[in-house]
This record gives structure tokens, sequence and C-alpha cells, in this order.
């Protein structure tokens, strides 16, 4: 491989393509509400809110089953055609959302602006099908390093695209802030198209698609990897998405500022991650996660000023900012048979974890600003100071509730690693036997 393939080149090629899928993300979430006050609201005034989540969900569900689909038929596909349709997607996607306004009238507008959503979210399942187990196949010694490295670029993404959405839109109308997604996105095709990417992981291993399957199903343990990711990714991805809305006010800063400045810590700390898990193993490097993100979200459910909220979200971020590589890593050193597929189920696992958990978190919110307030009419009749007071408060609940999901994962990543010692323990005692 290393005679006829740049590895430096195709691992650079994932990161601008997982670049632009985060920089799509933010900036989708960054024009939102330009979006909706331009061309939702005079269309449905009364569900405008309900359309825009739909539509933004959309990317999210579709992430997860492209990547889901994409991960099992990855040989036949090709990792270089996945990389060349999400380039594609990511040009198309963005063009359809800027355009939907000028293409149609009525609810067909949203019907575009839907599609838009749908294929950015086909892009970016694209991507993850095909860079992760690239990686692991270009660095088989060293995958846990160079996945978080790669994924730094995540964060990396979020923070550019977070930026430009919050600097530019003073200077720029939001089609303008959305269309800045499809600078790399035609980089990524163009590269995409003149590089030489390795044979097949089955040409290497051997391994077909039934075998690949097999491997998941005749271990049950494989399952436990699956759930830990969806409980690993509600713990960073929703907080991350409701951390603007619930602590804005209460905090007296920015939520998508605090966002910006996790995403920072995650990209320098994902850089380091891979030699530390070297030293302490990839389940011990995820429960000390686990412990930093529950009390970090335990602390953002208290914060009371921007100096506590920083302090906070620095734990929560430090906590979080390794899980989705260092579980993709896991599962593709466990489970090595598993191939593609394996690594694309567990990603559909965390891409789902949004899908679910977020419209969970915003129930939890709404119920306990009833609550608090004394009931739906007590709500209806608070303005001001008042109602401020009690959506701080609810967000202050929704948070402390997050934290139990990276407590559950203490139970399991612990399990998992004390196992995994004995064994090793068991092994060198043998050979010294």
């Amino acid at each position: 491989m290393a005679t006829t393939l740049n590895k430096a080149r195709l691992f650079w090629l994932s990161v601008l393509a997982l670049f632009t899928a985060a920089s799509s993300l933010a900036i989708r979430g960054a024009i939102a509400s330009g979006l909706k006050t331009e061309w939702i609201d005079p269309i449905a005034p009364l569900q405008a809110g309900e359309l825009l989540a739909a539509a933004l969900g959309a990317a999210f569900l579709s992430f997860a089953i492209t990547l889901f689909v994409a991960s099992a038929f990855l040989d036949q596909i090709g990792m270089k055609r996945c990389l060349l349709g999400a380039g594609l997607c990511f040009i198309l996607g963005p063009l359809l959302i800027v355009t939907a306004g000028h293409l149609a009238t009525g609810m067909t507008v949203y019907t575009l602006v839907w599609l838009g959503m749908l294929l950015s979210g086909i892009g970016w399942g694209l991507t993850e099908a095909a860079i992760n187990p690239l990686t692991a196949q270009l660095y088989p010694e060293d995958t846990t390093h160079r996945l978080n490295v790669l994924h730094a670029w995540f964060p990396g993404g979020i923070i550019i695209g977070g930026l430009a959405g919050f600097l530019l839109s003073a200077t720029l109308p939001w089609q303008g802030i959305m269309a800045l997604v499809m600078i790399p996105a035609v980089a990524t095709v163009a590269i995409a198209a003149t590089t030489t990417f390795p044979p097949p992981l089955r040409s290497e291993t051997g391994v077909g698609f039934g075998e690949m399957v097999s491997e998941v199903f005749r271990r049950p343990s494989f399952f436990i990897w699956f759930g830990a990711m969806f409980l690993t990714a509600a713990s960073e991805l929703a907080p991350g998405q409701w951390i603007d809305v619930a602590l804005s006010n209460r905090v007296g800063m920015r939520g998508i500022l605090l966002l910006v400045y996790v995403n920072a810590l995650m990209f320098v700390f994902r850089h380091f991650a891979g030699r530390l898990a070297n030293k302490i193993s990839n389940p011990g490097l995820l429960w000390v996660s686990s412990l930093l993100a529950a009390i970090g979200l335990f602390m953002l459910s208290q914060a009371q000023s921007p100096v506590t909220a920083i302090l906070a979200a620095t734990v929560w971020g430090l906590g979080v900012c390794v899980m989705w590589p260092t579980m993709l890593a896991s599962v593709a050193e466990r489970y090595p048979r598993g191939g593609s597929w394996a690594m694309g189920l567990v990603g559909s696992a965390g891409a789902l974890a949004s899908f679910f958990v977020l419209p969970r978190l915003g129930a939890m919110f709404d119920q306990a600003k009833i609550e608090f307030a004394g009931g739906p009419e007590a709500f209806a009749a608070l303005t001001g100071a008042a109602k401020l007071a009690v959506e701080d408060a609810a967000a202050s609940v929704s948070f402390q509730r997050l934290a139990i999901l990276p407590i559950v994962l203490l139970a399991v990543f612990g399990f998992i690693w004390l196992r995994e010692r004995g064994k090793s323990r068991a092994a060198l005692a043998g050979e010294a036997a």
C-alpha cells in the first residue's frame, strides 16, 4: 500500500470531507433563524418552529440511514464514489436551500428546503461511511490516534462554520453564508476525483459482506458498544445543540460562544487522545470521559455566570471530546472482521441519538417550565423577568437529567475496562507460566 498510495493525501482528503460536513452542520444552525423569518414564517406562521425543527432533523435522519446503508455496501460502492457523492450532496443541498424561495411558492418552498437539508445529511453519511474505514485501513497500527486526529477537524469545522455564521451575519444575507459550504465541497470533489484509493477491504482481508454481518451478530458484546455509542453521542451532541437555547439568558453570554469554545478544546485535545488511550486503554479513556461529562453537565445545570459557565463547559468539553472517535476505534480494533459495516452501525447509533434525544430534551424543558409556573395557564400568563426565571429553572432541570446518560456509561465502560484488564493479566500470567 505504501508504494502505490499517497497516505497523506488520502488522510487530508478525509479531513477536508469531514470539515465540509461539520461546517455545513454549524452553518445550517447559524442561518436557521434567517431562513425561518424570510421563507417559513410567511407560509406557515403558526407552525414555523415545528417545520424548521423537522427540516433540521431531516439531516440527522438521512445521515443515520445513509451511514448504515453505505457502510454495508462500501466495497461495492467504493470509497472514491462515496466521497465524490458526498461533495456533490454538499453542493446540491445548500443550492436547493438558498434558491428555494426563488424556485417555488407556498409550501413547495418548504419542501425544497427540507430536501436540501436531507441531501446535506446524505453527504454527511457518505463522508463518515468512507473516511472512518479508510483511516483504519491506512493506519491499522495507529487507528485510535489517527481517528482522533481526523475527528479533531469535526469541531474544527464547527468552529469555522459557527464563527462564519456569527460574524458574517451583519454583512451577508443568510443565503450567502449557506453558500459558503459549497467552497470546500467543490475542493472535495476535485481532489477525490484525482486521487488513487486503496483496494476494497474485502480484497485485502478476504472478508465478505456475509462474514461482516456474522462478525456482528455472533458476538453479542458488539451491541453493548452499539448502545454505548447512542449514549456517548447523546452526551455530546444533544447538549451542544441545546446549550444556546438553554443557557444564554441565565449565564449572561451567548451559548453559541460556549459551543465554539468547547469545540476549540475538542480540536486541540483530540490530537493527543490517542496517546493517552495507549496508556490507559480505550475503555479506560472512555470511563474517564464519562466521569468528566457527567460532572460537566451537572455543573452546566448550576451555572449562573459567564465564569461558572466557562468552567462547566470546560469540564464537559474535555469529557465528551474523545468519545466519538475513540468509540469508532474501539469497534474497529475489537471487531476487525466487521469491517466498514460494524463502524457504520455504531456511527448510525450516534446519529440517531441526536434525532431521538433532542426532541425528548425539548419535551423535558417544556414540561419542567409548566410545572415551575404552576400549570399551562399560569405559564401563558407569565411575561418578562418572571417568564425568564421559570425557563432558566427548566433549563437547569434538563441539563441535570442529561447527566444521567454518562453516569450509565460509567458502569458500562467500568465493566469493560475491568474485564479486559483481567484478561490481560491472565494472559501475562499464562505466558509467565
